[in-house]
């Protein structure tokens, strides 16, 4: 599997005029923000989501500024939300890192929330992106639905496959489909070339979401044993989804009932990881996660030769291949 130096390598030079424009459009003239913003910037990620709207652009036309804004809004939303989910769901940790609401509290969190994402907003504004500003908008609608229907299934854990698929779709695919689509957009593209280019990330988005799921039943490096993070969350992940489908109704009753009512007892999860194991919910969610994967290499067929084109599906690749 190749190395994300080695993916970056057709980008380098935008992902370094890409960095300039990040940390322009987080500058702020009030110090305190300032001084927020500029600790995000020091505790970013691994800018897969820039890479994903670098890499769509090259293969679809001419990269420009657009194409830096387009990548700049991207992280600017990503950022945004990422400090707003800390405060929801009260994480004090993000990357490694403390979170921002563990260091200045929920309502500067939030705040700062707003900002990024008003930056971002501003950002295509003001150099008329309205294109890129509504595929944006579009992501941010539905990274919110995704997360209050998760929200009102987890009460009720009455989740099937089709709202599994319905609540990753928005609340994680969209975010990456709409980095290819604004970097197809960006450098030009026709709708169709768009379109295509967002079904490109929608498919490796759900594919990106079941490796997460995945990754709560495998072994922590701290404990020695699977997290069962999903679980004490109450989350509703496609392993779990497939055992309670091909499980006895008593069988099924009590499972529920460990993760409705006892999902903090570690004995009691582990005795669901244990059913999810022996049932075969991780075989199954892993040929799913390769079927999403196919469909969405085969989005990629017909375009020409290229060493964007290769690192791009080496990204593809790198999003179910690594280890968290």
């Amino acid at each position: 599997m190749a190395g994300l130096n080695e993916i970056q390598k057709p980008i380098e030079k935008e992902l370094k005029q890409f960095e300039v424009v990040f940390k322009a459009a987080m500058r702020s003239t009030v110090p305190l923000l300032d001084k927020v913003t500029q600790y995000i910037v020091k505790t970013k990620g691994k800018q897969m989501r820039p890479m994903f709207v670098l890499l769509s652009a090259n293969i679809c036309g001419m990269p420009n500024e657009s194409t830096l804004r387009a990548a700049t809004l991207i992280e600017l939303l990503h950022s945004a939300t990422l400090v707003h989910d800390d405060v929801v769901d009260d994480s004090n940790e993000r990357r490694g890192f403390f979170s921002i609401n563990a260091l200045w509290k929920n309502k500067i969190a939030v705040l700062v929330g707003d900002f990024l994402l008003s930056k971002g907003m501003l950002l295509a504004l003001n150099n008329n992106d309205f294109e890129l500003l509504r595929i944006v908008s579009n992501a941010v609608q539905e990274m919110s639905e995704g997360e209050l229907l998760q929200i009102e299934k987890a009460r009720r854990l009455d989740i099937e496959e089709s709202i599994y698929f319905e609540i990753i779709r928005k609340k994680t695919a969209s975010l990456i489909a709409s980095c290819c689509a604004v970097g197809a957009a960006s450098a030009g593209a026709s709708p169709e070339l768009v379109e295509k280019m967002r079904d490109f990330g929608i498919n490796v988005g759900i594919a990106f979401q079941i490796k997460d799921d995945i990754f709560d039943y495998e072994t922590s490096r701290k404990t020695g044993k699977p997290t069962g993070i999903d679980i004490k969350e109450r989350k509703m992940t496609l392993p779990l989804i497939y055992t309670l489908n091909n499980c006895s109704s008593s069988e099924k009753r009590h499972l529920i009932n460990i993760v409705k009512n006892h999902s903090t007892n570690p004995h009691k999860v582990a005795v669901v990881i244990d059913k999810v194991k022996q049932s075969g919910g991780i075989e199954y969610a892993e040929k799913v996660m390769q079927d999403y994967i196919d469909k969405a290499n085969e989005c990629l067929v017909g375009f020409p030769d290229s060493e964007s084109l290769v690192a791009l599906n080496q990204l593809v690749e790198y999003t179910i291949q690594r280890k968290k």
